[in-house]
């Protein structure tokens, strides 16, 4: 059976090539799911230093296993200053998800330079591009450490992880033969609302790194008062919401009859009604933690499904 699986992956290169290319994909994603799994239960500082945890490689489960100098690592947490073993492994299995990541991103830089490096090397280049980027994260995921979680090394952090979603949905737009004909109405909305989704995701940010601060000042508590305490950027970012549902609803509705896109526009208008959802039920339930990551992970998925729609048209 080994034998067999092995002879068919040389059988169909491309084919195996672009199905772990989704895997990398849709292992991003689970990446960004954990990063906000650890903002929305505080465990950002879990793990003080970097790369190690608490000077080990094995993180500590109880405070017995501290080293003797771990007062200066728990000095840098904003939280409460103690060992909390729950916030230290949820940072550092999100660690490792990232560290894995990276071990499959240069298993894909491999697999581009053997299939592709002679014809099609701009697959390879953006293979390579993509090790950069994530190597990059890695780099400012300590930079993000050191500073002790910085709002704007958090933002770029987000920012870095959407590039790196968009890279392998554009080598799978590179590898498709066949692109669909479409009106060019329906490629200028695809444009329009991509563009309106990145606007409302650098709004987020400005209201993310509000709600930081409000809630780090609160000492994470009194839930009920976060979003009263928000400026302005959060009544745009609410607002612009709308403008966000309506294209994307409109790209569902218009890419109904093209079956070559209408996952695509199924995957869009999905998003669209889990984001607003996620939205509203911070606005109205008092900033629930279930609803931070699902609203992030929305919001990213979104992202790259109307990049990855706009590549496929013609």
């Amino acid at each position: 059976m080994p034998t067999q699986r092995l002879t068919l992956l040389f059988m169909k290169p491309t084919t195996n090539y672009k199905r772990y290319t989704w895997f990398v994909l849709i292992f991003v994603f689970i990446v960004i799911l954990a990063g906000g799994v650890v903002r929305t239960t505080q465990s950002g500082m879990g793990c003080p230093d970097w790369p190690t945890c608490f000077g080990r490689w094995i993180p500590p489960t109880d405070v017995n296993q501290l080293p003797p100098d771990y007062e200066k690592y728990l000095r840098q947490q904003d939280i409460d200053h103690t060992f909390n073993a729950y916030h230290t492994w949820i940072e550092y299995i999100n660690r490792l998800l990232g560290a894995l990541l990276g071990v499959f991103i240069f298993i894909h830089l491999v697999w581009s330079y053997r299939l592709f490096r002679k014809t099609k090397p701009s697959i390879f280049y953006l293979s390579f591009l993509l090790l950069l980027a994530t190597g990059f994260q890695g780099w400012l995921g300590k930079k993000v450490v050191d500073a002790n979680l910085a709002v704007v090394k958090i933002t770029t952090h987000m920012i870095v992880a959407l590039i790196i979603a968009a890279i392998p949905v554009i080598i799978l737009a590179r590898l498709k033969e066949n692109k669909t004909v479409v009106p060019r109405s329906l490629k200028l909305i695809s444009v329009v609302a991509l563009a309106l989704v990145i606007v409302q995701i650098v709004l987020g940010t400005e209201v993310r790194e509000q709600v930081d601060e409000v809630s780090r000042a609160l000492l994470y508590g009194s839930r009920d008062t976060w979003i009263g305490r928000l400026d302005k950027w959060f009544l745009v970012h609410r607002s612009f919401s709308w403008l966000v549902a309506a294209s994307g609803i409109y790209l569902f509705i218009r890419t109904r009859p093209y079956p070559e896109l209408r996952p695509a526009g199924l995957l869009i208008g999905s998003m669209v009604l889990l984001a607003i959802s996620a939205g509203l039920l911070m606005n109205f339930l008092d900033v629930p933690p279930a609803a931070q990551p699902v609203h992030l992970m929305a919001a990213s998925i979104l992202s790259i499904s109307l990049l990855s729609l706009r590549l496929r048209m013609k």
